[in-house]
């Protein structure tokens, strides 16, 4: 399963968080189809962006706990100084997408910038 981990600033509009997710797969070489879940930071409950672009795209949002997000920090790709600052972990979007996949995830795409959102892509260990 491929999962969509979501950063992004406060208000980001559903349509640029779901154009961020759409970005990432198609540079991936990945059908839209294909997205199974999107996850993000356990502070992000209120982004209404993030649900209504999960709603749009008919997948599962999960919200991923700090220790979570933490204890996958070492095995993301890219470092924002502003991000380990605010949220304490290198890279919102990968963290989550990595800990949403669970110990066997492997990234697919670093996280890319698209407005104010970011977006990585992650594949499950799962073999089907």
């Amino acid at each position: 399963m491929i999962i969509a981990g979501i950063g992004c600033r406060k208000g980001t509009a559903a349509a640029e968080i779901e154009a961020a997710i759409a970005a990432a797969l198609a540079g991936s070489g990945f059908a839209a189809s294909s997205l199974g879940l999107i996850a993000t930071a356990k502070t992000k409950e209120t982004e209404r962006g993030i649900a209504v672009a999960a709603s749009a795209l008919g997948v599962e949002l999960i919200f991923v706990p700090q220790a979570e997000l933490a204890a996958v920090a070492a095995r993301t790709l890219t470092h924002s100084e502003r991000v380990q600052t605010h949220m304490g972990v290198p890279s919102v979007a990968e963290a989550a997408a990595l800990a949403a996949g669970g110990p066997q995830a492997r990234l697919l795409a670093a996280r890319i910038v698209f407005g104010q959102a970011t977006c990585a892509l992650a594949m499950t260990g799962e073999t089907s």
